[in-house]
């Protein structure tokens, strides 16, 4: 079975680099340490689906990173039938997204959970109908003003080192998790290296 990374966030060079976009990233960033190119999601052998994304193959494991070209609101409608496509098995999904609720940089990686009001998480659950969604949350800080415009807007130039050094650290997960595929020992080793990271920081 193939395992699916997602990333979210909104297609478009006027997003490029929000916070929003903090999952294509990751995801750009994984692809880019591995050598893979991303394609057109209509190139996708077997997939009848709707085609509005892209996706990066890797063979050793069988994988796809995926961007999905939908819009954070509409995540689902992509997620959703690859998820089918894939056989429907929610544990061999990861999606990486944005997390208001996370201080820039943060890390945590949760095998479920409720959308928290992010809505490309919140499009997901209601396609699939579970909560059991894993995800990898980065932290993009709370808004000192409206949430949608801290979301689509930039990193402060003091938050973008954090961000970059972030992006690498999630992709370091999930490299972990696709070779070993047990996503509980991989949450349990990142968690504990992510806090020492912290104290050593502070």
């Amino acid at each position: 079975m193939t395992r699916l990374v997602i990333g979210l966030g909104n297609p478009g060079p006027e997003y490029l680099g929000s916070r929003h976009n903090v999952g294509f990233e990751v995801v750009e960033h994984l692809a880019l340490r591995e050598g893979l190119l991303f394609e057109p999601g209509a190139h996708l052998d077997g997939y009848s689906g709707p085609n509005d994304f892209e996706f990066a193959r890797a063979h050793v494991p069988d994988v796809l990173l995926v961007r999905p070209l939908t819009f954070m609101n509409r995540s689902g409608d992509v997620v959703g039938p690859l998820n089918t496509w894939n056989g429907g098995e929610l544990n061999s999904l990861l999606v990486v997204v944005d997390d208001l609720d996370l201080d820039v940089g943060r890390l945590r990686i949760r095998s479920r959970g409720g959308h928290g009001g992010q809505n490309g998480m919140r499009s997901i659950i209601g396609n699939v109908e579970d909560e059991t969604v894993p995800r990898l949350r980065v932290g993009v800080g709370r808004p000192t003003t409206d949430a949608v415009r801290h979301v689509l807007g930039q990193f402060d130039a003091d938050e973008r080192p954090l961000i970059d050094d972030a992006v690498a650290r999630a992709a370091d997960a999930i490299w972990d998790w696709l070779q070993g595929g047990d996503l509980q020992k991989t949450m349990s080793r990142f968690h504990s290296r992510w806090s020492l990271d912290l104290k050593e920081r502070s």
